[in-house]
């Protein structure tokens, strides 16, 4: 995090700095009309001793761009415009990340529900938001409406790399082994021996993940309604159209958040999370009081000698591994009673987590790798490592968890049941602080960023849709991309899962919140709507992903191939009904 926050620092400092470069200019009333000099004259002999010129034009054209906000860097170069867009984009990747990673600590601090259901997929939609926001308040009306089309592509990209390129990726670092169970074919956890095959290997989500593409093929209904005019070739009812189409896309927002919020499979997965990090800090504990020594060296590093004391002391039988009976002595003293459920079942959670050999048996480097995985986990956002090594740590976020399940139980999201532990009043701080560092960064950037893409689309004639198709959706998404193949990567059904409902939601909140934003701007500033291509590129994408994955749990390799076609298809497809057949 530090050495993000010096990033960041360094990336403003150079951007200062270039806006803050001035230079002079000398012209010589006896030079010709169309050129002028360096300034340099040779004195008292009348007239210039070789001089550097340049054409007047030149010069004038290399001066005509406008500083955003007055003072930001800005060039008509093609070269400069795409240094611009680096940096401006690695700034909103930033921003995007700050969100991130803020969003979590408060979901940890203030537990799901309203958190979890209602803020966070908006906070995760945010940087979208803004570039369009800011794509369509930008000078006249001509100039919006000249703008708003990096908007179109950064929604439209946005869509569709979420379903297409992350899509196949997380079904490539996620496949494990196809095997018949029964009458369905599922993939089994971790078991990855069949290599790239297409047909035997892939990956398994549960149904809730397809109720969530379901729900995705459904917010593409605004994208319907406003292009009936268009359907019709009326161009009376076009505003009015708009109009209809905001109003329903603001009650789906409104209708997703409240359904993230209420629906009872939804709190389920978050009870099942809470189970599980409740077996983790009690385990954490229970580890503590077992072992003689420090959890951590001195360094910072987990003490492995004193973890290899624990597992031999475990290993009654020393046959050089931990079976289920073996497991259960160590976590009998773990008081589970409190969250209704028994010592079998946190074994069994430990050996899924920690077997990677698919043994029921946890060897020696299987605990170790565990043991420093769980404590990774436990310490992300809960302060310094040392207080992770403190019992009193340990007991409060015991008790956080507690009743956390019990606020989930009774439906109940109130300010005294979730109460963070001693030190939540930093994490808390940390989290706003991020939050609020995220929003501005974002908030501030997302002009810029909107006219050096303007500026290399004229310098380069590549029409901004393209250029913010592709290119704003790798900043405004990366870390959600990261995030999400990483999590893939566990290769598990339930990681699964949650990392296709993850993505599935993403593009709901795209198909509602950021079209809503989109929609605003074209009704109040009167633009005119003319994205049919790009639209109908949005309901393909979104109806034969929706549709595919609601209609199946398992998806074998081949599937990740269909995904990553229907990227090129998109922009071949718009540039044909755009460019060729003149749809737009």
């Amino acid at each position: 995090m530090v050495a993000r926050y010096r990033v960041l620092f360094c990336s403003l400092l150079l951007l200062l700095s270039a806006a803050a470069v001035q230079s002079r200019r000398v012209v010589d009333p006896s030079l010709p009309s169309d050129q002028i000099s360096d300034g340099v004259d040779a004195g008292s002999r009348g007239h210039w001793d070789q001089p550097y010129l340049i054409t007047r034009s030149f010069y004038a054209a290399s001066d005509s761009c406008d500083q955003t906000y007055g003072f930001m860097p800005c060039t008509t170069t093609w070269i400069g415009n795409l240094f611009l867009i680096l940096v401006y984009g690695y700034l909103m990747y930033i921003a995007a990340t700050f969100l991130s990673s803020g969003s979590e600590l408060l979901l940890e601090i203030l537990g799901p529900g309203l958190i979890g259901g209602l803020f966070l997929p908006i906070l995760g939609a945010l940087p979208d938001a803004l570039l369009i926001l800011v794509s369509g308040l930008s000078g006249s009306t001509a100039t919006a409406q000249e703008q708003v089309s990096v908007g179109m592509g950064l929604l439209a990209g946005s869509t569709v790399m979420l379903l297409t390129v992350i899509w196949g990726s997380c079904i490539i670092v996620g496949k494990c082994d196809l095997e018949h169970d029964g009458a369905d074919i599922v993939a089994v956890d971790k078991a990855d021996t069949k290599g790239f095959s297409v047909l035997g290997s892939g990956v398994t989500t549960d149904k809730p993940t397809s109720w969530a593409a379901g729900i995705m093929v459904i917010s593409v209904i605004p994208f319907l309604v406003v292009q009936i005019p268009q359907i019709m070739k009326s161009t009376s009812g076009r505003h009015l159209a708009v109009l209809i189409a905001l109003v329903v896309s603001l009650v789906l927002l409104v209708a997703y958040c409240l359904y993230q919020v209420f629906q009872p499979w939804i709190q389920k997965r978050r009870l099942e999370y809470n189970i599980h990090r409740h077996i983790m800090f009690g385990f954490i504990r229970h580890v503590k009081k077992r072992s003689l020594g420090k959890l951590f060296t001195d360094d910072g590093e987990v003490d492995e000698e004193m973890v290899k004391k624990l597992f031999n002391s475990i290993d009654e039988d020393k046959d050089g591994s931990l079976s289920a009976a073996e497991l259960k002595a160590l976590i009998i003293g773990i008081n589970f009673e409190e969250i209704d459920f028994d010592e079998d079942d946190a074994v069994s959670k430990i050996i899924a987590d920690f077997d990677r050999s698919n043994n029921s048996k946890l060897e020696l480097g299987e605990f170790i790798d565990g043991v420093k995985r769980w404590l990774g986990r436990a310490v992300n956002g809960k302060g310094s490592i040392a207080n992770l090594g403190t019992m009193k740590f340990l007991d409060s976020a015991l008790d956080q968890t507690r009743r956390e399940h019990a606020s989930l139980i009774a439906g109940d999201q109130s300010d005294e049941a979730s109460e963070g532990a001693d030190n939540s009043k930093w994490i808390s701080l940390k989290a706003t602080l991020l939050l609020v560092l995220g929003t501005v960064i974002a908030a501030i950037f997302a002009d810029p960023l909107v006219d050096a893409v303007d500026n290399f689309s004229d310098a380069t004639s590549i029409p901004t849709f393209f250029i913010s198709f592709i290119a704003l959706p790798l900043a405004t998404n990366s870390s959600e991309a990261v995030s999400a193949i990483i999590f893939a990567s566990r290769k598990k059904k339930r990681t699964a899962s949650l990392t296709f409902s993850e993505l599935y939601g993403a593009v709901t909140m795209n198909n509602v919140l950021c079209l809503s934003v989109f929609l605003a701007l074209v009704y109040v500033r009167g633009l005119t709507w003319d994205f049919t291509a790009e639209v109908l590129v949005i309901l393909i994408v979104c109806v034969v992903m929706g549709l595919f994955a609601s209609l199946r749990t398992t998806f074998p390799l081949w599937t990740s191939f269909i995904a990553f076609l229907l990227y090129p298809f998109s922009l071949a497809l718009v540039y044909v009904l755009d460019y060729v057949l003149g749809w737009s």
